[in-house]
């Protein structure tokens, strides 16, 4: 098809899309030298984007729904067979059908444990082509789920528009990017853009497949050399920020690109550096003048807390995928534990920060009824009603009284929520959600000089409700 007339088949589109659905064997009466249906509708899915319109079953093309993205989600149980049967596809081309065996399968393994101890002494990880897979395979199935579970966060809040234009900086081999298509219904319009100057985004490319109403564009730039252009959506960073030398003054240069209405999303590993790290970026953005929209609500006007802020959810395990049990079991070497090389562990820092003063809590305690956590000090050894936000889940291992940190925005220190006695009245405490907002009544306030943070005892005595939001 020529300029002439894909110039024709786009006039026509914009001018019948708001009368009836676009028909491909329509619209070729309307082009000069009346082209293939085929070559119409591949010139529709191009410019679906530029076009507004998505492509139905019947194989006509509609207007975007202008209203929010409604999702079916009820969690990840398992990386799917789809995307991990291209990952070993990958592996295979690249080091035969044993990749998990013999030579490749200890240089894979040895991969992932220097990856591993980079992270953990917090050293920058280079990615040639063996070390994006190696990655690949210990961390997409988890990232994946990650990016399923906050985008069900969003959409259940109203804010994914049908028309949705995301921004991944730093994305990697694919693991959020294929979380958050597989997530969407085909109704919506994505236009995907990842930011990925490494070998990782020929992983990426392989495993991110673009079918119809998506619209996938990798840039092969540093996060700090890449230029956004327009307004994103969504902003996500995905367990990039730690890598990046001045993560602050990146995310601010990213937000400036962010929709009136769009959301600043960033995840970290749940590990304390990572998770810590992301909420001085969270605070620092905070101080330019965004709304931390959650989990960390900030309940109180005016008051942003200065605790260390180490807050992670936890979802269900994955099923342990083929590809990771495989990599284990041939693994030979005397130092190897038995499961070293799965994770399947779903546990994730998170913040979600906006432009527009929306928070998902939207609730202001009533200061003479409740006390504020910024107060504590003054109130040690008194039982106090608090309104907070709960941040985490049972923290006491299997021994000990259930331990969950709390904070109400205002914390200059660490709070948690200790119960000592269970009953009818505070089993909210356990039965709530991360970020669900919580009513202390007459919650006892002691200080643990060990962990130099505040206890809320809730015992016999203590009363504990979930606040409908």
């Amino acid at each position: 098809m020529n300029a002439d007339q894909r110039r024709a088949v786009l006039d026509s589109a914009r001018y019948l899309r708001e009368v009836r659905p676009l028909d491909p064997e329509e619209l070729t009466d309307y082009v000069e030298g009346t082209p293939h249906p085929a070559v119409v509708r591949q010139v529709l899915r191009e410019e679906s984007v530029e076009l507004g319109v998505v492509e139905r079953d019947d194989g006509t093309f509609t207007p975007v729904d202008e209203g929010p993205v409604e999702l079916a989600f009820e969690g990840v149980t398992e990386f799917p067979r789809d995307h991990a049967g291209r990952l070993e596809d990958l592996l295979v081309e690249r080091y035969g059908l044993d990749w998990h065996e013999g030579d490749s399968g200890d240089r894979l393994r040895a991969v992932i444990r220097r990856v591993k101890d980079d992270y953990y002494r917090q050293h920058p990880v280079e990615y040639d082509a063996e070390t994006a897979l190696a990655y690949a395979l210990y961390h997409l199935p988890d990232y994946y789920a990650v990016a399923g579970y906050v985008l069900a966060d969003l959409a259940s809040d109203g804010l994914l528009p049908h028309r949705l234009r995301v921004l991944d900086v730093g994305a990697g081999v694919g693991g959020p990017a294929l979380g958050l298509l597989d997530c969407l219904p085909d109704n919506c319009l994505v236009d995907y853009h990842a930011v990925e100057p490494s070998a990782a985004a020929d992983v990426f490319e392989s495993l991110v497949e673009v079918g119809r109403n998506r619209r996938v564009t990798v840039h092969r730039e540093t996060a700090e050399d890449f230029t956004p252009e327009g307004e994103y959506d969504i902003v996500l960073f995905a367990n990039v920020l730690s890598e990046l030398d001045d993560p602050e003054a990146v995310a601010r240069r990213y937000a400036d690109h962010l929709a009136p209405e769009g959301t600043l999303v960033a995840l970290a590993p749940a590990d304390r550096n990572t998770a810590t790290g992301l909420r001085e970026v969270e605070r620092s953005l905070e101080a330019d003048g965004m709304t931390v929209y959650g989990p960390a609500v900030r309940l109180w006007p005016g008051e942003t807390p200065t605790d260390r802020g180490w807050s992670f959810d936890v979802k269900p395990d994955l099923a342990v995928p083929e590809f990771q049990h495989r990599l284990d079991e041939a693994a030979t070497d005397p130092d190897h534990a038995l499961g070293e090389f799965v994770n399947v562990d779903v546990q994730y820092a998170s913040s979600l920060l906006r432009h527009d003063d929306r928070r998902a809590v939207e609730f202001t305690p009533d200061p003479g009824r409740f006390a504020r956590m910024a107060d504590a000090e003054s109130n040690v050894t008194e039982r106090i009603d608090v309104l907070a936000v709960k941040l985490s889940h049972d923290l006491s291992g299997e021994e000990g009284n259930p331990l969950y940190k709390v904070g109400d925005g205002s914390e200059a220190l660490d709070h948690y929520a200790v119960c000592t006695r269970e009953s009818a009245l505070n089993r909210d405490l356990r039965e709530a959600d991360y970020g669900d907002l919580l009513t202390f009544e007459n919650a006892l306030l002691l200080w643990n000089d060990d962990e130099a943070a505040y206890n809320l005892v809730v015992d016999a005595e203590t009363v504990v409700d979930r606040v409908p939001t």
